[in-house]
C-alpha cells in the first residue's frame, strides 16, 4: 500500500519532518517515491511552518494513497487555518 507519512530530518530536539509518498513497507526514513513538502514544527505559525504541493497531495490520494493519522490532523489544521 501507498502512504502518505513524515519522515524525520534534523538534529536531537530539534525535529524536521519531509511529508514523502512511500510504501508502507519501507522504514520511516528511508527510500521514497516523491517529496511532497515539509513540516517543521519548531515554528510558531507562518509559511515556513508547513509547505507542500496539494496538486500532488490531489494526485496521490485520488490513485489511492492514504495518509497516515498525523499526516492527516496536519493538513485539516492547515485548511482549518487558511479559511
Amino acid at each position: 500500500m501507498v502512504i502518505i507519512r513524515l519522515s524525520r530530518s534534523g538534529s536531537k530536539k530539534r525535529p524536521f519532518y519531509n511529508i514523502v509518498v512511500t510504501d508502507s513497507r519501507n522504514c520511516r526514513d528511508g527510500r521514497f517515491n516523491e517529496r511532497l513538502g515539509f513540516y517543521n514544527p519548531m515554528i510558531a505559525e507562518g509559511p515556513q511552518r508547513l509547505t507542500f504541493n496539494e496538486e500532488r497531495v490531489a494526485f496521490w490520494v485520488k490513485n489511492g494513497a492514504q495518509m497516515s493519522d498525523t499526516v492527516a490532523r496536519i493538513f485539516k489544521d492547515a485548511k482549518k487555518a487558511a479559511a
